[in-house]
């Protein structure tokens, strides 16, 4: 009998996979494990157990790392804070409940100065300065805000607040009843949430997810529910949120759904956010908003700071007041007290594109910067807009006030000279492909512009109600090009142009008809200004 001879080659492969496979995680001993429940925690829902709680988490991470392990059941708790290394996991049926009583959240204020230094330094679960930490499982974070439901900060806790950390996981757990935002990572870098469904609708402030002054973060397929803003990026200090996707989330607000803002101190910089849907709560009332949702998307800089290259694509939006706010304005609140007064920000390369959005107020969508601080290089493309209408010729001709230093709000400035889109203070807007309607007869233009430069109008859908005036309104425009529109068959004027400062404005390819008014310039417009060409 011959005995099977192997090649040197074969023989070196053969022990390499005899040694991948006593490597391997199956053959490797478990990481270690650390149940509450060996600690002394009851899950009676009454025993106040965080110091069991706290107990397993030392130990957990004094072993080098692992998971504390909460079972099913109700645990009540107050403060307990991460350490490194350390997964909190809530099983199926464990519901991990805040305390009643605010002296189980002793303050504790973080290295990092910031503006919500102003608002609490409590929470629920707690950690600074860390590596590599996660809570997941399908359990339940019960905040218990029922119990703090008056307006003053302070005494009110987060039930997430993570501050100054590096690798963060939350995944798959449900979120609800927060005494104040529900969940809030400052300065935070490389976080993921992914699978978290969110409702919290039970006291003031109640925002889904605060994203303040974070780098590197991933947001993937959320359910966010809340009384306050749901998905909310901010900048309470001189940090930038940056890099920073979103995909694949329902955002449901009695506010803003989907928000950058108020505070932008330090900004917002590589922001992707893709194939969200937004809608007003179904389940709830409303506590500080309205029952339609203020804004489906609100980009808002107010206290200085640099929002540039952001991208938002495929949103379906249904039934708030205004699908898209954009808003450069000049509260200039510095982050920290008798800190310095932040400058005017900048704001541009915002692109917007695959929006639908039905059953909106009459308000219409604003576009607004500052004289001399426009907002710069606003791209929209196949946006899909159905409003209430209703707006007045007195709604029409309104002039807007300023205001630099208001609140920013889709509403701030009332019902709108347009009932689609008001750009003012802007340098480099294209729109192309954009259909706009309303579900009652409206007599204000769709677009109107005032002191814009850089105007790009391709392919501009709008509806028409008789009696209405121009489908367009420029005031003090400068180098536009509108083409491809096609103006109402009822209609009789498609563009209006008005303003000294009026120059370069080119219609090419557009239907207007055989009326001589389908484009009227008033007299303070120069004769060469407009041009218009089959």
């Amino acid at each position: 009998m011959k005995h099977f001879r192997c090649c040197p080659i074969l023989r070196a492969g053969l022990l390499l996979c005899v040694i991948g496979l006593m490597a391997s995680p199956s053959s490797q001993a478990a990481e270690p494990r650390f149940d509450v429940r060996d600690f002394g925690a009851n899950a009676d829902g009454k025993t106040l157990c965080t110091e069991a709680i706290q107990k397993a988490i030392d130990a957990c991470a004094a072993a080098g790392g692992g998971t504390v392990h909460l079972p099913a059941g109700t645990f009540r708790s107050g403060t307990i804070r991460l350490k490194s290394n350390v997964t909190l996991h809530l099983e199926a049926g464990c519901t991990l409940l805040g305390s009643e009583n605010l002296n189980d959240y002793p303050e504790n204020l973080p290295a990092v100065r910031s503006y919500t230094d102003n608002y609490t330094a409590r929470s629920l679960i707690a950690g600074e300065d860390l590596e590599n930490v996660a809570i997941c499982g399908r359990g339940t974070i019960d905040g218990n805000g029922r119990k703090f439901r008056w307006k003053e900060y302070l005494t009110r806790p987060y039930a997430i607040r993570l501050v100054s950390c590096r690798g963060v996981l939350i995944d798959g757990v449900t979120l609800r009843n927060s005494a104040m935002w529900m969940q809030h990572y400052l300065a935070c870098d490389r976080v993921r949430m992914h699978g978290v469904t969110v409702f919290n609708h039970i006291t003031h402030n109640n925002d889904g997810v605060d994203i303040d002054g974070c780098h590197d973060v991933h947001i993937s397929d959320c359910n966010f529910d809340s009384d306050d803003d749901a998905i909310t990026l901010k900048s309470t200090l001189d940090r930038a949120c940056e890099n920073v996707t979103i995909t694949n989330c329902i955002a449901s607000s009695h506010c803003n759904a989907i928000k950058f803002g108020t505070e932008s101190n330090g900004g917002f910089k590589n922001i992707a956010i893709s194939n969200c849907t937004v809608c007003s709560p179904r389940f709830s009332k409303p506590i500080n908003g309205k029952l339609r949702g203020l804004a489906g998307i609100a980009l808002e800089i107010v206290d200085g700071g640099e929002l540039d290259r952001v991208v938002i694509d495929n949103i379906a939006i249904t039934g708030v007041t205004v699908p898209i706010f954009m808003r450069l304005g000049n509260r200039a609140r510095p982050f920290t007290k008798d800190g310095p007064k932040p400058d005017i920000g900048s704001f541009r390369n915002v692109t917007i594109s695959n929006v639908i959005a039905t059953g909106m107020a009459n308000i219409g969508c604003a576009i607004a910067g500052l004289p001399d601080h426009p907002i710069e290089n606003v791209s929209l493309s196949n946006i899909n807009l159905t409003f209430e209408g209703g707006g007045t010729q007195e709604n029409a001709s309104r002039e807007i006030p300023e205001v630099p230093d208001k609140y920013p709000e889709s509403g701030m400035f009332g019902t709108l000279p347009a009932y689609g889109f008001y750009c003012r203070h802007v340098k480099g807007i294209r729109a192309q492909n954009v259909r706009v309607r309303t579900s009652q007869p409206d007599l204000r233009p769709a677009w109107v512009c005032d002191d814009v430069e850089g105007l790009w109008l391709n392919g501009l859908d709008a509806g028409y109600s008789p009696d209405t005036g121009p489908i367009v309104a420029l005031t003090q425009v400068r180098d536009a090009l509108v083409c491809g529109c096609v103006l109402p068959e009822a209609a009789k004027t498609f563009l209006q142009v008005q303003g000294a400062g009026s120059r370069r404005i080119a219609l090419v390819g557009n239907v207007l008809g055989q009326t001589s008014d389908s484009v009227q310039a008033a007299s303070d417009v120069p004769k060469d200004a407009v041009t218009v060409q089959p």
